[in-house]
């Protein structure tokens, strides 16, 4: 039976960051544990559990991942590659992590009949400041990243105009050469060419001798709608070019929420301070809030006190991960007046004097507050 796309097996998309596809492993382990699974489910249970070990084991090796990414399956199962016992995939390949650091063998992914090394690029990091409203609406963003062109003066060989790149005389163009320890026989990167099965007398100014010249290029970016701080975006192949023909790293885009003058983001909740008087909060009102898609009213009862917080269903985030928006909070802030006139000045105090005439009635916090100073100081 032909195996089910790792992706498809973890239910997680194609661009899923480490951490996404982490936790999708541990819900399905979980889930198909043998241990919480028995009966006539036990042997599908089973299966299942084993096929999520797999997947979550190709998909969280960085290079296992790349070369399952660029070839499917065949680039991660050994079985569908070529190779002897002695060529490339057979002895080395098996035993390069024993071996390779007495030999110095460089890590990397054997190549075709030739035997020359074949080396995954690098991935990159890139940050990208996006706004608030940006991040709840998603855009489509355009960012520049280095890359490699062919150098045009040596046609991309990495020789001097009017030279010739020859054959490696170490390892006679094959990239590789035997090693002997003892009993073994091990394959490793020839030290001359460093794999690539040539060498180069003169190399080209231009490039110094690597054939290609690094440059800036364009990339289209689509930032989806709800996207967090910290979320990383990945673009399959964007990264560092690979060595011998290898398949190129990724780049990653990793989100930095821009400080909002309003808003403060927490999950797919927002929340934004109201200032108001201190003559609507004893007289109450209604009040205009903003929110991400425009306007809204809150009434505001008689006697609001400071911190009282108000939330409005739905106006918050829809995270990309979310089936709802969130919540916005509103949290009132009474301001005290300054500057006031003399006039002014006499208003407070009698409203003062007035307000105390009342008693306790005006006051709900006050009473208690009092009790608890005469029980201190007690």
């Amino acid at each position: 039976m032909a195996k089910r796309d790792f992706y498809e097996v973890l239910g997680v998309p194609k661009n899923a960051s480490d951490e996404e596809i982490k936790k999708a492993y541990r819900k399905h382990a979980m889930k198909h544990h043998p241990d919480r699974n028995q009966g006539d489910s036990s042997k599908v249970a089973e299966e299942k559990f084993k096929e999520s070990k797999e997947a979550y084991e190709m998909l969280s090796d960085p290079q296992k991942r790349a070369a399952y990414d660029q070839h499917g399956h065949a680039g991660v199962d050994p079985n569908m590659r070529g190779g002897g016992a002695g060529g490339p995939g057979g002895f080395a390949e098996a035993f390069g992590d024993i071996f390779g650091d007495m030999f110095g063998q460089q890590r990397g992914r054997a190549g075709g009949g030739g035997g020359r090394q074949v080396f995954r690029g690098g991935d990159l990091s890139y940050a990208m400041e996006v706004t608030l409203e940006e991040a709840a609406n998603g855009k489509d963003a355009q960012i520049r990243i280095p890359s490699w062109e062919s150098c045009e003066p040596c046609h991309g060989m990495g020789a001097k105009p009017g030279t010739q790149v020859k054959t490696c005389a170490t390892c006679n163009g094959a990239g590789q050469v035997q090693m002997r320890q003892g009993f073994f026989s091990v394959q490793q990167t020839c030290p001359t060419c460093r794999g690539s099965g040539k060498v180069i007398p003169e190399p080209c100014l231009a490039c110094q001798g690597q054939g290609k010249i690094k440059k800036q290029k364009t990339l289209e970016v689509k930032i989806p709608a709800g996207i967090d701080d910290a979320m990383r975006i990945r673009s399959v192949g964007n990264g560092e070019p690979g060595t011998n023909g290898g398949p190129a790293g990724d780049l990653y885009i990793e989100i930095r929420l821009k400080k909002h003058e309003i808003f403060e983001r927490d999950g797919d909740d927002i929340h934004c301070s109201v200032p108001i008087s201190l003559v609507t909060a004893a007289l109450g009102g209604e009040l205009e809030v903003p929110t991400l898609a425009g306007k809204a009213a809150i009434d505001i009862p008689e006697g609001t006190q400071h911190g009282k917080q108000f939330r409005l269903r739905g106006k918050g985030i829809k995270g990309v991960r979310s089936s709802y928006p969130g919540d916005l909070y509103c949290h009132i802030a009474i301001e005290t007046p300054v500057k006031l006139t003399e006039h002014q000045r006499k208003l407070l105090r009698e409203l003062d004097e007035s307000l105390k005439k009342g008693g306790g009635k005006h006051s709900p916090s006050g009473d208690s507050w009092t009790d608890k100073l005469k029980s201190f100081f007690s």
